[in-house]
C-alpha cells in the first residue's frame, strides 16, 4: 500500500502542519514516510503545499508528479494540482475562495466546508484539522489515535492548551465532508 498525497493552500492554512501530522501518523504505524514541503519567500498568505508519502514498502523517491490523492484549499492550487491526481483518484477541497470548481470526471471528488464548519466553532484556527479529519474519514490510511498523537507530537507545546479544540475539529471533518462525484 501506498498512498501519494498533495496538500495544497495558502501559507498560513496550516498545510504544512496538516502533512506532519499525517507523517508522523504514519511514523507510529511503522509505515515508510516521505514529507516534502514546498513554500515561496513570502510565508504567510503566499502559496504552500507539502507532498505526503505513507506506504508499507520503501520509498524510493519523495519526488513526485501524479498523486492518489490531492487536498485543495484555494484556486491557485486548484488550478496547478487537479490535473495531476492519477485518474481513479481522490481530490478533497475546501470551496471557501475557490471560484472554479473541480471538473474532471474520472476522480473522486470530496467537498468539505471546512472554513464555515470552523466559524461555526468560533475556531477559524482549526480549520485544517477539519480538512484533515475528513481526509482520513474518505482515506482512513492511518488511525484517528495515531492522528491525534501525532498532532501532540507536532503542535508547539505552547499551543498544547488547544489539543481538546483541534481533537473535536478532526471529529468534525469526519463527519461534515461530502461526494460531489464518485465514480461509479
Amino acid at each position: 500500500m501506498t498512498e501519494e498525497i498533495i496538500i495544497a493552500g495558502f501559507g498560513g492554512q496550516g498545510v504544512l502542519s496538516m502533512g506532519k501530522i499525517l507523517a508522523y501518523s504514519g511514523v507510529m504505524q511503522d509505515m515508510e514516510v516521505s514529507w516534502m514541503p514546498s513554500y515561496g519567500p513570502e510565508m504567510r498568505g503566499g502559496t504552500a503545499n507539502v507532498t505526503v508519502i505513507l506506504s508499507s514498502e520503501r520509498i524510493s523517491s519523495p519526488i513526485i508528479n501524479q498523486y492518489d490523492t490531492a487536498i485543495i484549499l484555494n484556486q491557485q492550487s486548484m488550478d496547478k494540482f487537479e490535473s495531476m491526481v492519477k485518474p481513479g483518484g481522490t481530490l478533497l477541497y475546501d470551496p471557501n475562495g475557490i471560484t472554479r470548481h473541480p471538473e474532471r470526471k474520472d476522480i473522486n471528488i470530496y467537498k468539505v466546508e471546512a472554513s464555515m464548519e470552523a466559524s461555526n466553532m468560533g475556531l477559524t484556527k482549526i480549520f485544517n484539522m477539519i480538512v484533515l479529519g475528513s481526509f482520513i474519514k474518505i482515506k482512513p490510511i492511518v488511525q484517528i489515535e495515531n492522528v491525534i498523537k501525532g498532532l501532540k507530537k507536532s503542535l508547539p507545546e505552547r499551543y498544547h492548551h488547544m489539543i481538546p479544540d483541534n481533537e473535536d475539529a478532526i471529529r468534525k471533518g469526519m463527519e461534515v465532508s461530502v461526494p460531489v462525484q464518485l465514480l461509479s
